[in-house]
């Protein structure tokens, strides 16, 4: 009997030596690369003159979203999860007039296109809408601890490559009331699909000088912030503080609470130049 419990135990404690010894998942808040030269053109362009470029007042996107899970991942995301993602890029954008309405969602089961691997499969046989509507792709096993990548407007064709793959990936655990510790209130989703209306990091560049992102209102900053500092200057010899609680930084989901009214216009004069109506 004794020697059942001396197993018991050191099987016990071995288990909690196990789990102690598994590291915390690294997250990479955002996979999204450098905007191409044509569209920072286009973004200095509508710094140096807004008024030059049209941008409606409000603007209602409809949108789709898509959960593609694994076999072994089978409901691991809900509609009220969805919904409560919908809720929260509502309220982010919602100040700067722009909000969303969710026209559909449908959940497919698919070891590989799970991944993130194979959108040239995954998005065309997924994706609804025009040019003009917002395709949100929720998935089980982005990898690398990758929480999302979006993809810049562009001048496209209906059918073409770059529209079929229009749209933002997300880790589906970074929803809200996902397991992705730090960035389960449903930030990355927003973040992502700033960069689908045009947006840049807020530390574009990595300088602190130049243009930075090419927003009036938004302070140079030279690196991505991690965590939810208090306060952070990355470039102390130019004016202001970094954005740390701009939605695109880098910055913990807590720590995310604004997009800036020059942010705002420009997410609308994208959408007006490269989306509406197509």
């Amino acid at each position: 009997m004794f020697g059942t419990l001396r197993s018991v135990a050191l099987c016990a404690l071995w288990a909690s030596n196990a789990l102690a010894a598994v590291p915390a998942v690294k997250y990479t808040r955002c996979g999204t690369g450098p905007p191409a030269a044509d569209l920072v053109a286009t973004a200095q362009s509508m710094r140096a003159d807004p008024q030059a470029f049209a941008a409606a007042a409000t603007l209602n996107i409809r949108t789709y979203f898509h959960v593609v899970t694994s076999a072994a991942k089978r409901g691991s995301v809900t509609q009220a999860q969805l919904d409560n993602q919908l809720a929260y890029m509502n309220r982010s954008y919602g100040p700067s007039g722009i909000g969303f309405t969710l026209i559909s969602s449908d959940f497919t089961v698919n070891d590989n296109w799970a991944t993130g691997n194979y959108d040239t499969q995954m998005k065309p046989a997924l994706r609804k809408g025009t040019y003009a509507e917002l395709n949100v792709y929720f998935l089980s096993d982005l990898g690398g601890g990758l929480l999302g990548v979006c993809n810049f407007p562009q001048n496209v064709s209906p059918g073409s490559a770059a529209f079929n793959r229009d749209g933002c990936n997300v880790l589906a655990q970074a929803v809200p009331g996902g397991t992705a510790a730090n960035y389960n209130l449903g930030g990355t989703a927003t973040h992502e699909i700033g960069h689908w209306f045009g947006l840049f990091h807020v530390f574009q560049g990595s300088a602190c000088s130049g243009n930075g992102d090419s927003v009036s209102d938004t302070p140079l900053q030279s690196t991505p912030t991690e965590g939810c500092p208090a306060s952070k200057d990355s470039c102390p010899s130019a004016a202001g503080l970094d954005s740390i609680n701009n939605y695109m930084d880098y910055s913990y989901d807590v720590c995310y609470n604004q997009f800036t009214a020059a942010q705002a216009t420009r997410a609308k004069q994208m959408y007006s130049m490269y989306r509406a109506g197509k």
